[in-house]
């Protein structure tokens, strides 16, 4: 088969035949949103943010440089959950752009009905700070970064799911990175099933 039929498989599966989840996940910062949004567009899968489900308590919360607890991201989770199933009900693969700090938070994704992969996104705290300097109209308050690297879980060995990306490098690079490596988690589930 060559690479291009290969390609064009793999992209049916994605689309038609097995619900995926595409995770990419990190502190803020790291550039999810947009990641997700580019891997979202080249595979058409429905791009979802889980910023968009913060309740506005939460974002004013957050702006006051406050980190949220665990308690105050249960009904966050909860939301985001349900829409996800109802996509999936939907038969819809999803790239989703989630901080996946906790790892008993993550393996809420893995009991989805989705075929869910990772895509863990890495930088140095410098790096993310003068990323964030230069946003605008975000409510995550930059003073929360600190925070966010305390409460950021790295996954586990066990976590077999999750592909690590140097998100340092420039956007295109890391986001050929992200689409390479959902086309070849494609293939594998094509080639299980």
């Amino acid at each position: 088969m060559t690479n291009k039929a290969q390609q064009v498989l793999a992209q049916h599966v994605l689309e038609k035949k097995v619900p995926h989840l595409f995770i990419v996940m990190g502190v803020s910062g790291t550039g999810k949103s947009s990641l997700a949004k580019t891997l979202a567009d080249e595979h058409s899968l429905i791009f979802v943010d889980a910023d968009d489900f913060h309740s506005e308590q939460a974002k004013k919360y957050m702006a006051e440089n406050k980190p949220l607890t665990d308690e105050m991201r249960a009904p966050w989770l909860a939301a985001i959950l349900k829409h996800l199933n109802s996509l999936y009900q939907q038969g819809q693969s999803v790239a989703l752009a989630y901080s996946g700090l906790k790892s008993a938070h993550r393996n809420l994704f893995r009991d989805l009905p989705f075929y869910c992969h990772f895509f863990y996104l890495t930088a140095n705290k410098e790096v993310i700070a003068k990323r964030m300097a230069q946003r605008e109209n975000h409510f995550f308050s930059p003073a929360l970064l600190a925070s966010q690297f305390a409460a950021m879980q790295a996954p586990l060995l066990s976590e077999s799911d999750v592909s690590p990306i140097n998100s340092e490098r420039p956007f295109l690079l890391v986001a050929n990175e992200i689409n390479k490596l959902s086309q070849l988690v494609t293939r594998k589930v094509m080639t299980k099933k």
